[in-house]
């Protein structure tokens, strides 16, 4: 399976990269995995938004309609979704209802300092993907809270029960997104 990973931060350690990381090493032998981050995107703009798109977002159409699934894994920033996953999401969902992200299974992963885990940001990215017409695996909810705690200083998740969780959700989505991928070709 071709799996993009999604990132909601730009910054190149960031823990949504660490994180994403963990994910990506437990994945089975097979699996083929690209990341974005949406820095190179420009602003959403229908002036923009014509035939001959901005490389940068030609390049990201064709990375979304290249995968057979999406991994978002995001920071929560002030409450919410981080304006660059933002933006990335409003270049990818266009044109609207045959976007690249129609009927793409994915898995939403929020990661936060704070207790709650970034719970508004996964419940806002999950809200903003079902207006894309992109399937999320729903359960269970994966957030993880006081996300700075997680790793060691060569950015190794050393959190047993973020690990677990992982371990745990990881193959499900798999399986989900495999018999999703399977109806909608039928």
């Amino acid at each position: 399976m071709n799996i993009l990973f999604i990132l909601g931060s730009l910054r190149a350690n960031s823990a949504s990269a660490r994180l994403a990381e963990a994910i990506r090493v437990a994945l089975p032998d097979g699996h083929q995995t690209q990341v974005i981050d949406g820095r190179d995107l420009p602003l959403y703009d229908t002036d923009l938004d014509v035939h001959e798109k901005p490389l940068a977002v030609q390049r990201l159409l064709d990375q979304v309609a290249g995968s057979e699934a999406l991994i978002f894994v995001t920071p929560e920033y002030n409450y919410g979704i981080p304006g660059p996953l933002k933006n990335l999401i409003d270049w990818a969902s266009r044109p609207a209802f045959k976007s690249p992200l129609k009927g793409k299974p994915s898995w939403v992963l929020a990661q936060s300092i704070s207790p709650s885990g970034g719970a508004r940001v996964h419940a806002q990215l999950t809200a903003v993907l079902s207006g894309t017409l992109t399937p999320t695996f729903l359960a269970p909810s994966f957030t993880v809270s006081a996300i700075h705690e997680k790793f060691d200083s060569e950015g190794i998740l050393t959190d047993s029960l973020t690990q677990l969780r992982i371990d745990g959700t990881l193959p499900a989505f798999l399986a989900w997104a495999d018999e999703f991928g399977a109806r909608s070709t039928n």
